[in-house]
């Protein structure tokens, strides 16, 4: 069934509204009419719902039942992730998604090959980047649209973390696991309150040695993600799997 994200009504809670690129996907490319069915999500909640008005540019539907659908993670996990060349970035983001992270930070890093300096190259990337993880988020069946943030400078990046836990995959710790990190059990045990956690993974050239300590300096840890070296755009999801397989909800 298809999925959309969709704004309540102010006049009917029961009503939404589908406008803009998905209301013309709706109408020209899935060709759905009144009285099919969809899956509508708002607010962080799933329903079956109706379309019950199509004018073209907006088309209005009802909700019909509410889904107590389970998709989030109960771990929030930021990626921080240092920005790669090419298209990387996309399929990074992409897959961030579909794997449950919450929210995604791209981070110039002092090997960054990419160096986004002007705030109009930012804002076309991030736009493109949000496009791509809210596709990703109805893809997967999730219930929020993770953000993507601005780029931003490491430096900028580092100030007022909002995450509770920091850990950054770094090629030269050579005995650190996740497993032999103590917080993660800390994380474990607050699952009822939506524990935070910040991941964080160098570009190409992987983190300076300030980087890293100034990771630490925050209370962060690094950790080996095992005898191979990975690329930038394989490690964050190599991460990202593992705290989700550990703390989160693939099977831990």
């Amino acid at each position: 069934m298809h999925r959309f994200f969709v704004d309540k009504s102010p006049g009917d809670e029961n009503i939404v509204k589908i406008t803009g690129d998905d209301a013309k996907h709706l109408d020209k490319v899935l060709r759905l009419k009144t009285g099919d069915l969809i899956e509508a999500v708002t607010e962080g909640r799933e329903y079956l719902a109706e379309i019950i008005t199509m004018d073209g540019k907006t088309h209005e539907v009802r909700l019909l039942e509410l889904m107590n659908s389970k998709r989030e993670s109960p771990v929030r996990i930021t990626l921080y992730q240092g920005l790669p060349k090419g298209s990387k970035m996309e399929l990074i983001i992409q897959k961030a998604v579909e794997l449950g992270v919450h929210r995604i930070v791209p981070v110039m890093n002092e090997r960054s090959v990419v160096q986004l300096k002007t705030q109009k190259d930012q804002q076309k990337k991030q736009e493109r980047w949000q496009k791509i993880a809210y596709e990703a988020a109805k893809q997967s069946k999730r219930l929020i649209i993770p953000e993507v943030l601005l780029p931003m400078e490491f430096n900028e990046s580092m100030e007022n973390l909002p995450e509770a836990f920091q850990l950054a995959a770094y090629e030269e710790e050579r005995t650190t696991g996740l497993k032999n990190l103590p917080f993660i059990n800390r994380i474990k045990e607050q699952q009822s309150t939506s524990p935070s956690i910040g991941l964080w993974v160098g570009p190409e050239g992987g983190f300076s040695e300030k980087e890293i300590a100034e990771i630490k300096e925050k209370n962060g840890h690094t950790v080996t993600l095992g005898p191979r070296i990975l690329r930038t755009e394989t490690a964050g999801l190599a991460l990202i799997a593992m705290v989700q397989y550990e703390c989160g909800d693939l099977g831990g």
